[in-house]
């Protein structure tokens, strides 16, 4: 088979991946990528890598990366519970329930893991425009008037790729879900916090509406991460209000210690919750998508980052077999299943978090209540956490 070239736009968390697969496989690569460092505010927070995710990694990263990978990162061995506004547990896990292979990373500390080793085949300050296909080769063009011609081209650029939109114009892309989540992280130590906020994670289940979440972060600037969703139709504009003071607001009532993380923390963020719309098989070609990209999902269920992991080692391997065209459509077909199988999960997660349905909530507690007296269903179920 002759030498391939691809050509991957987009050097977020599932593009570099990708190329370090290819590198690892020998096949020529470049990744464009738009800046020169992302700058968003959630690059500050850190990210669960869960073991589809660290599989990914550590099969695409260089020896070398993956030792320093988990040189840099602890291992995610906090425990995980459910409880109510009050912190009663609800159902609770102990570390020792949780299924191996988590881990607890900063996006910073990733990408940092993820850029060594690239050199040239990294080229930032290209902001792509568009792509043209011409018999076996792709050229790209950037905004900068430059190209760069591959046989096969990756949209790896994101929930507003630009891939995607000229490869599937028909693509609703994403819609907003009418929820609004607001972060803030409280810094460690902190004397006032209970060891079940400061040592586990906890999603908050309150008896009327909306969610909270808690996860630490034990590096080397520990912190408490937090986050309160709740319908957007319930909330002021974002940008109107100060978060801190909305969201004690809204947990008046709450245990002491939840508000406490709340009021010693730093500025507080607020997202809308976007997710893509399902996307039907569309004819193989040598453009394909990668990640959020093509599977943008909810943050409700924790899986986002992973799955674009896992999509950059399944289109490693089949970009290495000699059938180049039905191996992309065997990668298309089940990264389309199993992508779109957590953005149904996502979104209803986040649907159930943000409902005002008291009801259900009774009903969802009680389940929760049920599980923690069933040791057996108890294990099982804390062995497919975060997967």
């Amino acid at each position: 088979m002759p030498s391939l070239k691809v050509m991957i736009i987009g050097g977020g968390i599932g593009g570099l991946c990708l190329a370090h697969g290819l590198r690892r496989a020998g096949v020529p690569v470049t990744v464009h990528e738009r800046t020169e460092a992302r700058t968003d505010w959630l690059q500050g927070y850190r990210i669960h890598i869960n073991p589809h995710g660290a599989r990914a990694l550590e099969a695409c990263l260089p020896p070398e990366g993956w030792k320093t990978f988990l040189d840099t990162v602890p291992a995610d061995r906090a425990g995980f519970g459910f409880t109510t506004e009050h912190l009663r547990d609800l159902l609770r896990f102990p570390a020792t329930e949780v299924g191996d292979g988590h881990y607890g990373v900063s996006r910073i500390k990733l990408r940092e893991v993820l850029l060594a080793g690239l050199g040239d085949d990294l080229r930032t300050g290209h902001e792509f425009v568009s792509y043209a296909v011409s018999g076996d080769t792709v050229t790209a063009h950037f905004a900068d008037g430059s190209t760069d011609t591959a046989d096969v081209l990756i949209g790896a650029d994101g929930a507003n790729s630009r891939v995607r939109a000229q490869l599937l114009p028909h693509a609703a892309g994403r819609v907003d879900t009418g929820i609004i989540t607001i972060a803030g992280r409280h810094p460690l130590p902190a004397a006032t916090l209970p060891r079940v906020l400061t040592d586990d994670v906890n999603l908050v289940i309150p008896a009327r509406r909306g969610s909270f979440f808690t996860a630490i972060w034990p590096g080397d600037d520990p912190y408490v991460l937090w986050s309160f969703s709740d319908l957007a139709s319930a909330l002021p504009p974002p940008a109107n209000v100060d978060l801190r003071r909305l969201v004690l607001e809204r947990t008046t009532g709450w245990a002491p210690a939840l508000r406490d993380l709340v009021a010693g923390s730093d500025t507080p963020n607020a997202l809308r919750i976007r997710s893509a719309i399902p996307v039907k098989p569309w004819p193989t070609g040598r453009v394909t998508l990668l990640g959020d990209a093509i599977h943008n999902m909810t943050p409700m269920a924790g899986v986002g980052a992973n799955t674009a992991l896992r999509d950059a080692e399944l289109l490693a391997r089949a970009l290495t077999r000699p059938d180049l065209l039905p191996a992309l459509r065997d990668y298309e077909t089940e990264m389309l299943g199993y992508g779109f199988a957590a953005v149904r999960r996502s979104l209803r997660n986040a649907r159930q978090g943000a409902s005002p349905n008291r009801l259900g909530r009774a009903a969802f507690r009680t389940m929760l209540r049920t599980v923690d007296a069933l040791p057996p269903i108890r294990r099982r179920m804390g062995a497919q956490l975060g997967q």
